[in-house]
């Protein structure tokens, strides 16, 4: 597997840190280089800011960065399309905690891509509050 990764991330970043909750307002992402199934590099990059009606401008920016996939816990249906009309498949985290968790399963073919099921208003209740994180 041969594949740059982006995990958003809590403060100050890299493979020990909490993933952030909803990938649109992350402080920053960490971005993974993975090679022959292995951790080749690891850096860190702030996000850009997330305003209202603005969902795509992370998808444009980690597609600026040469992302081909995204580990994520939350983010509404229009990012997601974004996301895979610009060939980053997004993964969802399953309930792990850092970024190295995350990858690691990743890696192990335990996280499955994400789906309609994942996004807020896909049948979850909705944590991001009024309008939730579909209506941006």
């Amino acid at each position: 597997m041969n594949l740059k990764l982006a995990v958003p991330t809590e403060p100050p970043g890299g493979l020990e840190a909490d993933i952030s909750d909803h990938f649109g307002h992350c402080a920053l992402f960490t971005l993974v280089s993975i090679e022959d199934g292995r951790v080749s590099g690891v850096e860190t990059v702030p996000n850009v800011p997330h305003v209202q009606g603005g969902c795509l401008a992370p998808v444009n920016f980690l597609h600026a960065q040469g992302a081909q996939a995204l580990i994520a816990g939350g983010m509404g249906m229009r990012p997601l399309l974004g996301f895979n009309s610009v060939g980053i498949t997004v993964f969802h985290h399953q309930g792990r905690r850092t970024a190295k968790e995350a990858v690691e399963s990743l890696i192990a073919g335990q996280l499955p891509q994400f789906g309609q099921q994942h996004t807020c208003g896909g049948g979850q209740e909705d944590h991001h509050g009024p309008g939730g994180c579909g209506q941006h």
